[in-house]
């Protein structure tokens, strides 16, 4: 790999804005899901035993344990922590000097605290993957304040071990399909299911299903190109390889993110894949002239063997697809005919045969940045700055090679025999490190749901049990005519899990009892994560006396046969009840939520009237009157904004110092020595840098930190010859 600053700095600024789309995003659902009269109360994980709290941490690592110090319950200290997680993320993503290791680390304490009580509603794989991201973050990001050190010799080092997470995650991915059985990814034809019955689709996903089947199969084959063979390229020595894997990566998620809403987990991937980058392409993306150098005859025999090497690759990429997959082009009807041509224990054998050359792959790789990082220390000018480069490349490399070790535990769940084999000290590492999620386990859409049609269990509520009204959902299906929504970032988790309790019957979701229990009281917190317009809410005005559960069976609505468009996108056919009805104080209901564990006990503590509590009361009701996905984008863009402003600013102030450097061609004052032009410029410059600094308050200017640089660099050694000038001059006029 090469300079890796660049890329460095763009996976930081994505990650905060990840994190603000996942803090704010639980915030406004927090009363509804976990509140005191929530679906699931998070005081419920924290009950009162006396131990300390030391104790109370190591049980649990969450900081919600200091809420009663604070005079907050459990649930006005989630809204305390995902606010002030928000809010530090927002200014994160906004101001480059707080993309620094402890603002990091707090970001990721703040999520790892609210996770430990999330239960059923945060236990998704995109918020291992966060929290695993965030960890790395850590080690990534520098230390700025109050000093900021420009020379960090370790940080490909570190910096490697997100493309080791993007590895396994991709990789994993791809393989879990085919481990599965499912038949569906076998026959190439889970792609014809999957934009109708995903948790929430967008409106591309409609004219998607459209797409010929043949065209829908070849996207299989794309995707299991990308997600198990191209991961490889990850790690290849050849700059180029890793730029088309970056790419192609990208694309794929650009697709799945414009066909459904999976919150901000295709953000996070694609923040993963910056890992990919080199500070040469990221230059190339903003149109900067990079010093070119005059190569020998051997480093041109390399650069035409390594293009050699690529087209063989691609080569040989493009022929396993097509003899693995059976691609046949079908001149006469215009399509590409494709079938799996390989058996699913010859897949086992080929996971047995590249599971550990992966290993063995990721060890040479990081060996190499490790060894480059190592001769880059021993290079450093001055005994005491290459001892301190040292010690933090002897540290940072003790941490990455921790970090890789002990992810070998999951990456090798995909295949048995390697699993095995791994040495009995890292799987201890692994289950010590297991309660911090520094490490997980991954593998998407390992099965392919909805083959017969997409589940969907719909609430009906009534008032005299005979006229029921169905209780429609903000964003998952129900309204046959309405059109499927676009949220993302956001990700209504409510919504989700209503799409996971639709698979089977509902004693495995008991969540669902209680949601009907909640419901049936009027409770408005948890009716908001229904209808954030209460005018939208059938009962409103009064909780309905009487509920029930259908399943239905959804698909979407079919073109006519004129070409038009239909009324509506649904279709849809009753299957079977999901929930029989009950009232408040039903038997039935009362002994699914004594059976769960989902009957209060205790009457939650009044609320406090302090400072602390009344605000974020105040705080909570202002941003949940307004639309979710709005409410994030509008942040993003406030903090996207400042960073457009500060580099417009930086541009302007790098145009300033080129313009004095060119004074001495341009004009000289008469009665003017050259000496005293540059010392005026420098006065001038010196003065602009005093003014700069006081404003910008330490703020590092990323996309012209290497030019400033250079340009600095010239301005002093030619001010420095200058300076030699006059006291040469002052010396002779004294003689």
């Amino acid at each position: 790999m090469g300079e890796i600053r660049l890329p460095s700095h763009m996976f930081l600024w994505c990650l905060s804005a990840v994190y603000m789309f996942a803090f704010a995003s639980l915030y406004v659902q927090i009363p509804g899901l976990y509140g005191n009269e929530g679906v699931l109360p998070a005081r419920w994980q924290l009950r009162v035993s006396g131990k300390s709290v030391v104790e109370q941490l190591k049980d649990s690592p969450t900081l919600l344990w200091f809420g009663p110090r604070l005079g907050l319950d459990t649930q006005q200290c989630m809204e305390l922590l995902s606010l002030t997680g928000a809010l530090l993320s927002l200014m994160t993503l906004a101001l480059p000097v707080l993309r620094d290791c402890r603002v990091f680390l707090l970001l990721w304490i703040l999520y790892l605290s609210l996770y430990q009580v999330g239960q059923v509603f945060l236990y998704f794989q995109w918020d291992n993957l966060l929290l695993e991201t965030g960890f790395l973050a850590i080690l990534i990001a520098p230390m700025k304040m109050p000093w900021s050190s420009k020379v960090r010799l370790h940080d490909n080092v570190t910096f490697w071990l997100v493309r080791w997470l993007l590895f396994r995650l991709m990789f994993a991915s791809g393989v879990v399909k085919l481990t599965s059985r499912c038949p569906t990814w076998w026959g190439l034809t889970a792609v014809t299911y999957h934009y109708e019955t995903q948790c929430i689709p967008t409106p591309l996903a409609w004219f998607a299903h459209q797409l010929p089947v043949w065209f829908q199969k070849l996207s299989v084959v794309g995707t299991f190109v990308i997600e198990i063979a191209v991961p490889f390229m990850f790690f290849s020595p050849i700059r180029r390889h890793r730029l088309v894997a970056f790419y192609m990566q990208v694309l794929l998620q650009v697709f799945i993110i414009l066909s459904g809403n999976y919150n901000f987990f295709n953000i996070l991937t694609i923040t993963l894949c910056m890992s990919l980058l080199d500070d040469r392409h990221v230059n190339f993306w903003l149109r900067r002239s990079t010093p070119k150098t005059e190569s020998t005859l051997l480093q041109t025999l390399f650069s035409w063997l390594a293009v050699m090497l690529e087209i063989g690759s691609y080569a040989l990429l493009g022929y396993w697809s097509v003899k693995y997959f059976d691609l046949q082009v079908d001149w006469e009807n215009k399509s590409v005919s494709s079938k799996t041509a390989f058996t699913y224990f010859e897949f086992n054998g080929f996971l047995k045969t590249v599971t550990v050359p992966s290993i063995w792959i990721g060890v040479l790789s990081l060996t190499w940045e490790i060894v480059s990082a190592m001769f880059k220390c021993a290079c450093v000018r001055g005994v005491l700055w290459r001892l301190w480069n040292t010690i933090q490349w002897a540290v940072m490399t003790a941490a990455t090679v921790s970090m890789f070790a002990i992810s070998l535990v999951p990456h090798t769940y995909i295949e048995y025999d390697a699993h095995s084999n791994l040495w009995p000290g890292i799987r201890t590492a692994f289950e010590v490190t297991d309660r911090y999620q520094l490490v997980n386990s991954y593998g998407l859409f390992r099965r392919m749901t909805g083959v017969g049609g997409r589940p969907e269990v719909v609430i009906e509520g009534s008032m005299d049990r005979n006229t029921w009204t169905e209780i429609e959902f903000m964003y998952k299906p129900g309204n046959m005519s309405a059109a499927p929504p676009v949220v993302a970032p956001h990700q209504p988790r409510l919504d989700w899990q209503m799409w996971f309790a639709a698979l089977g019957p509902h004693t495995q979701s008991p969540w669902f009892s209680s949601l009907l229990h909640r419901l049936l009281q009027g409770k408005r917190d948890v009716i908001r994560l229904i209808q954030t317009d209460e005018s939208q809410y059938p009962f409103s005005k009064q909780p309905p006396a009487y509920l029930r559960a259908h399943r239905y069976k959804y698909w979407f609505s079919e073109p006519k046969e004129d070409g038009s468009y239909p009324q509506r996108w649904w279709r849809r056919v009753y299957v079977e009840e999901f929930y029989p009805m009950v009232h408040l104080g039903d038997s039935y209901l009362e002994q699914m939520l004594v059976q769960h564990g989902l009957k209060d006990k205790a009457p939650p503590r009044r609320s406090s009237t302090a400072w602390l509590p009344q605000l974020l009361r105040l705080v909570g009701q202002h941003a949940r009157e307004i639309p979710t996905p709005l409410l994030l984008w509008t942040l993003f863009s406030s903090a996207a904004t400042v960073c457009l402003l500060n580099s417009l600013r930086s541009r302007a102030h790098h145009h300033q110092r080129e313009s004095l450097q060119n004074k001495h061609a341009d004009k000289q004052p008469s009665g003017w020595t050259r000496s005293d032009v540059a010392e005026e410029d420098v006065k001038k410059l010196e003065e602009e840098d005093v003014k700069d600094d006081a404003e910008e308050d330490g703020k590092e200017q990323e996309e012209d930190a290497t030019s400033e640089e250079e340009q600095e660099g010239e301005i002093e050694e030619e001010v420095n010859t200058e300076e030699t000038d006059v006291d040469r001059l002052r010396k002779r006029k004294q003689f």
